[in-house]
């Protein structure tokens, strides 16, 4: 799979100018099957109140944004996954959004929010989806989610050949984290970060995609404003052997570690 990471600053509340930018970025993937976006691709990150978080919304059966995005799906016959300020009804989700040359195909509701989110935010009520783009199979895990191994061992027993991981990542390391997913799991990971600055917030780009050995097989700077373009054998992510003797999943100790829950007290 051929696969487009659109590394970009986003315009605060500012959705047309968002679109203006993404145009010339957007072309250069013409030739990818997957394009990828940041985080809150369609309203930028750091709302002053919650009224301008709701301002720059929108519900994704009436969204420019997404039009927009379909109108390209169609043009080049890829598949989009983009960041999205949904609004439904009187609540708002960060959210992340597939769309295909047919429309929609679903949607990832992110599960943990960080600093100031919960102000803007209902917690991600989607589950852990997984979405089929073709032969492979695909889970979403929004910025924060990182932090939790959980997250990532449950797409990928669920049978994830790709974590994508669009970000608005400020903390400085996070983005050294992320390939010991890809080992620990034995899958592929792209993490599209944004880069920029919005009020106190700084965005550390260093946009990413990893394969099942932790090895980065493609990477942006931390500042500029840039597509990643990577070919990568996602059926390389079914191989689960670590050694021809030890499985990554076959060889939990299950007996050991049944119920992680009922250690926390």
């Amino acid at each position: 799979m051929k696969i487009g990471i659109v590394q970009f600053a986003p315009i605060l509340g500012n959705l047309h100018q968002t679109i203006h930018k993404l145009e010339n970025l957007l072309a250069k993937c013409s030739e990818c099957e997957l394009v990828l976006l940041p985080e809150l691709a369609n309203s930028g990150y750091n709302f002053p109140d919650k009224q301008a978080a709701v301002d720059s919304a929108e519900s994704v059966a009436d969204s420019v944004f997404l039009e927009y995005l379909w109108e390209k799906c169609n043009r080049f016959k890829y598949h989009i996954i983009t960041g999205f300020n949904e609004k439904e009804r009187s609540n708002l989700y960060n959210s992340a959004i597939i769309i295909g040359k047919n429309g929609l195909v679903g949607k990832y509701r992110k599960t943990q929010l960080f600093m100031k989110e919960p102000g803007f935010f209902e917690k991600g009520n989607s589950g852990l989806p997984i979405f089929q783009i073709g032969e492979f199979k695909i889970g979403i895990l929004i910025c924060f989610d990182w932090m939790f191994p959980e997250l990532w061992r449950h797409l990928a027993l669920k049978g994830a050949d790709l974590i994508v991981h669009p970000s608005n990542l400020v903390l400085p390391y996070a983005q050294g984290v992320v390939p010991s997913y890809a080992i620990t799991n034995r899958l592929f990971v792209a993490t599209i970060n944004r880069v920029g600055s919005e009020g106190d917030l700084t965005f550390t780009g260093g946009s990413l995609i990893a394969n099942p050995k932790a090895e980065v097989v493609g990477s942006l700077s931390s500042t500029a404003e840039d597509v990643l373009i990577c070919d990568i054998d996602l059926t390389e992510s079914r191989d689960k052997m670590i050694t021809p003797f030890n499985h990554a999943f076959d060889d939990r100790r299950l007996d050991v570690y049944p119920d992680l829950e009922n250690l926390i007290s």
